[in-house]
């Protein structure tokens, strides 16, 4: 059996992991040890025959080690990065290539694993490398569709994000409006575009921030007017709904909208017309509104804060965008995602990251959301310290909040290793089994969860 979240390769199977060692006996056990994880393994007494192999099928990570005869491993190294700069390489030392292996990685290896080591520990390496490697493989698919691909900007792996997708890929067809509710930098206007793109519109996609505009102009921007219609108003107008027609509107933080407007909109709605301010002739209206919103309209309606009916006639189809903080695993996606969008941007090489980059990221609560990560990004790329858009060293993760989430993704990744044995996690962790439940407890990770049943013995 085959994990399916492995890299996957040009007949549509899972790549396997090269393994180069000329010991016959270390080879077979390492080997072995990477295939009772479920992983793909093809092993290989010398570099040549990993290179001879290597056209016919690609590997999606290589374990060499460093001292071979002929090709050592700092060469095939330098070979592979010619044939494949994304595919990580893990280097095996001896005590006296330590230094060597770290100048290594500083020319492209993934990792390095200094003998000896357990099994444990290589399949930890191991399983690194290829969730490196299906990024990798990810962000270039996003790259391939973004051209074709009308969901292409809604980034993320996640259940919550799979579940934005459906949703987009269902109601964008449909004549109907659509409700986006999300925090402050969420991504409404980037799901509102998706839409748009989806929906086969070929009217424009319009936009209008109703927190932005004074209430003494937005009731023009929005529906137009005429010659006279108030002072200065010397030629006719076509407001942001009408401009919209066959297209998209999105009426951005709606809550924000006056109520009175709120009454105009409600109407525009229901009879899909509007009349421009000092005018008495209607103008139907054919385009689609999305209305997105960071509050809660049921309890702003509630309040009264807020016109109910119109609450209703907005939430016949909504969508509920999950704040970045809830999605950490599309965290390494998405930053990866707004680095080659930045270096591209600027001209600039794409910045290089590590598992200690992405704890610091996954300690943050990111308040901003999706956007703050794009900034954190375009600050990475240009080379400027890395720090939350509030500002001020009070705002950065501290270094306890960092070791939090390093210590999380350590238990959950040997608790996956383990297959939920909690015991066996104690022991690869060097500490008391009651320390493992209490941390575990702690970070919110049932043992069955993370692992496979939860097994104590």
């Amino acid at each position: 059996m085959t994990d399916t979240s492995l890299p996957a390769g040009p007949a549509g199977g899972a790549r396997p992991v090269y393994l180069i060692e000329d010991d016959a006996m270390v080879r077979r056990a390492y080997g072995q040890a990477i295939e009772l994880a479920q992983i793909p393994v093809r092993a290989f007494p010398h570099a040549q025959a990993a290179l001879d192999a290597y056209a016919q099928d690609p590997p999606a990570a290589v374990v060499t080690d460093i001292r071979m005869p002929g090709i050592d491993g700092m060469e095939l190294l330098r070979l592979l990065r010619q044939r494949d700069a994304a595919l990580p390489v893990v280097l095996v030392t001896g005590h006296g290539d330590v230094a060597m292996a770290v100048e290594a990685m500083r020319d492209g290896a993934y990792d390095f694993i200094e003998k000896p080591f357990s099994s444990e520990r290589l399949l930890l390496t191991v399983r690194r490398a290829l969730e490196r490697r299906a990024l990798s493989d990810e962000l270039q698919r996003l790259r391939a569709r973004g051209g074709t691909d009308a969901l292409a900007g809604l980034v993320g792996q996640s259940p919550g994000m799979a579940e934005v997708r459906r949703l987009v890929a269902a109601l964008a067809p449909l004549d109907v409006d659509v409700l986006l509710h999300g925090e402050t930098g969420a991504g409404k206007e980037v799901v509102a575009r998706a839409l748009h793109a989806a929906s086969g519109r070929t009217g424009p996609f319009v936009a209008i921030n109703c927190g932005a505009l004074p209430e003494t102009i937005i009731e023009s921007e929005l529906f137009g007017h005429e010659p006279g219609a108030f002072t200065g108003a010397t030629r006719r107008r076509i407001g942001r709904i009408e401009y919209a027609n066959g297209g998209t509107l999105l009426l951005d933080e709606i809550e924000s909208m006056p109520q009175a407007l709120q009454l105009r909109l409600l109407r525009v709605l229901q009879e899909r017309e509007i009349e421009r301010l000092g005018s008495n002739q209607t103008v139907p209206i054919t385009a689609r509104f999305v209305a997105a919103a960071k509050a809660d309209l049921k309890q702003l309606a509630d309040r009264g804060q807020f016109r109910a009916d119109l609450y209703y006639r907005l939430h016949v189809a909504a969508i509920a965008l999950p704040p970045l903080r809830e999605r950490p695993q599309d965290i390494p996606l998405l930053m990866a995602h707004f680095l080659a969008q930045a270096a591209a941007r600027h001209g600039r090489p794409e910045p290089a990251w590590g598992d200690r980059d992405l704890a610091s990221w996954l300690a943050h609560d990111w308040p901003g959301n999706v956007r703050e990560l794009r900034n954190a990004a375009e600050r990475l790329c240009l080379g400027l310290p890395v720090q939350p858009l509030d500002g001020g060293a009070d705002s950065a993760p501290s270094l306890a909040a960092r070791v939090d989430a390093f210590e999380r993704k350590l238990l959950r990744d040997t608790l996956d290793l383990t297959q939920g044995n909690v015991a066996r996690a104690a022991e690869l962790l060097r500490m008391p089994r009651k320390t493992v439940y209490d941390k575990l407890q702690r970070h919110g990770l049932a043992p069955g969860a993370a692992g496979g049943g939860g097994r104590d013995a």
